[in-house]
């Protein structure tokens, strides 16, 4: 009996101590796995940042640019309206006054850079300055030209000074994109001489001081006589616009009358214009 018991205590123990070292076992495992993947982390090679350089775009080199597609001359047509500058109280205009240009025009590249080019041309330039209640006398023998107030007497219901010039305009052009001008933008100064063809006054509807018709509405009386305006219209020019419009301006730098011949006045254009180029 005491031999069995023997047995049975001892078949336990064994049991007991197999167990223990089983469970030993098990955490000394566990707790090198969470050890290794401890280090792991901490040895884990952090991600590296790549800078990316931007390659700069290369200059454009205009000079090897070939203007094969723009053609070499066009038409300019200008309209707008029209100023006296420095004009005394007595020469009262209206606002309906106004120019119409017409130009042929011819453009020159530059060959070092295409962007940039000279344009010359020959053309007409009119302009035509309406009158208030004031009567301007060509065929006056006076030394200096009358502008004649006609308030209180009889007057015309339109009254008009028309001046036709041949010019010649040159201009320095610039083209934010030559090769195609009509998706361009474009600046252009210059000047522009010319020579006067013809001065004549135009009055319409004579009526009295009571604004009565002494002919009718259709009565017009034109008078011409180039003796008292300037022979010689020399402007500075400007022109800033995109595609065929642009909106330019002209300021004459000599007087509208020869000197001498009537009060100092200079003629200042604002206005329209469209062109190829």
């Amino acid at each position: 009996m005491k031999k069995l018991l023997l047995f049975v205590v001892s078949v336990a123990t064994i049991t007991c101590s197999q167990a223990q070292i089983a469970l030993f076992k098990k955490k000394n495992k566990t707790a090198k796995v969470k050890t290794d993947s401890t280090q792991a982390a901490q040895t884990t090679v952090p991600k590296q940042t790549v800078e990316v350089i931007a390659t700069p775009k290369a200059k454009k080199d205009w000079s090897k640019v070939v203007l094969t597609n723009r053609a070499a001359d066009h038409f300019m047509v200008q309209y707008g309206s029209d100023t006296w500058t420095g004009r005394p109280d007595s020469v009262r205009t209206k606002g309906a006054s106004r120019h119409f240009n017409i130009y042929i025009m011819l453009d020159k590249p530059f060959k070092t850079d295409p962007r940039f080019s000279v344009a010359y041309g020959l053309g007409l330039g009119t302009s035509n300055m309406f009158f208030d209640n004031v009567k301007v006398n060509l065929n006056a023998t006076s030394n200096t030209l009358p502008f004649s107030d006609v308030s209180n007497t009889n007057h015309y219901k339109k009254f008009k000074l028309t001046t036709i010039y041949a010019e010649i305009p040159v201009e320095v052009r610039f083209y934010s994109d030559p090769e195609n001008p009509g998706k361009s933008w474009k600046f252009a100064l210059g000047a522009k001489v010319g020579t006067l063809l013809k001065a004549y006054t135009k009055g319409k509807d004579l009526q009295t001081a009571n604004g009565a018709s002494i002919y009718g509405p259709t009565a017009v009386v034109k008078e011409s006589n180039k003796r008292y305006i300037n022979g010689t219209r020399l402007a500075a020019t400007a022109r800033v616009g995109y595609g065929v419009f642009s909106l330019h301006g002209d300021y004459n730098v000599l007087g509208v009358v020869k000197d001498g011949f009537g009060p100092p006045m200079n003629l200042y254009s604002i206005g329209l214009s469209i062109s190829g180029l």
